[in-house]
């Protein structure tokens, strides 16, 4: 049987007990059964912009997980160390990739760790599960997102809000009722706050969301979002 392959973390985060906190929760998952295709290595961690650039360039790891706030550098936190690491290389020779993670949510944070070279950027109310999967997802080099924060990215490179999209043949499929509801869930509104938005009831929202789903072929509210981002239509 072929050994699982190996990635390789760092975690920056100016909080101690936050970092220890997500090295024992990812430690232990990794260890166990879910944790799929690859094995999970935390090569170290750091506190600040300085240590942190020391750190990534020490270690070469495959993937950064960067809180946005950190003390130090240029006053530009994540995002300064993201610059200053620029061109340093993992173990395997390809870039190092990048991961904010934060408690933020503001459109101001997003875009700029994303201006300067994040591959994605989930927010700290996210489970050990769903990291971990973005851990991989990042390591190969796809875009992690949550899905409130797809749509500052989209704006912020070229996809104005409201924007109309090409109309594809799937997407002609929808009504225009159920194509506002799919764009709300896409961007992770949960349904009460859909219903609140269109003035329409909860249940009404359901058999919209199955509607969608079942013309779009998607199985996820995960793949849905997927979906609208790759059409530009969040």
């Amino acid at each position: 049987m072929t050994d699982p392959r190996r990635i390789r973390i760092v975690i920056v985060d100016d909080h101690h007990m936050f970092r220890t906190g997500v090295r024992a929760e990812l430690s232990s998952l990794a260890a166990s059964p879910r944790a799929g295709a690859f094995a999970l290595e935390i090569a170290g961690e750091a506190g600040s912009v300085e240590s942190a650039v020391q750190v990534i360039k020490e270690q070469q790891p495959d993937v950064v997980l960067l809180d946005v706030h950190l003390p130090g550098g240029d006053g530009h936190g994540g995002a300064d160390v993201i610059r200053f690491c620029n061109g340093t290389q993992n173990t395997a020779g390809t870039p190092v990739r990048f991961l904010a993670l934060s408690v933020s949510d503001a459109a101001e944070d997003v875009i700029a760790v994303i201006r300067a070279g994040a591959r994605g950027y989930v927010t700290k109310t996210i489970s050990a599960e769903e990291l971990l999967t973005a851990i991989g997802r990042v390591a190969d080099g796809d875009a992690v997102f949550s899905p409130r924060l797809a749509g500052f990215v989209l704006d912020a490179f070229g996809a104005a809000a409201g924007e109309v999209a090409e109309i594809d043949e799937e997407l002609d499929r929808l009504s225009a009722r159920e194509r506002e509801v799919m764009r709300l869930i896409a961007r992770g509104y949960q349904y009460k706050e859909v219903a609140k938005e269109l003035f329409i009831s909860v249940k009404t929202v359901e058999t919209h969301v199955s509607s969608v789903l079942r013309k779009l072929q998607l199985s996820s509210r995960h793949e849905l979002t997927a979906w609208a981002m790759g059409r530009r239509l969040l």
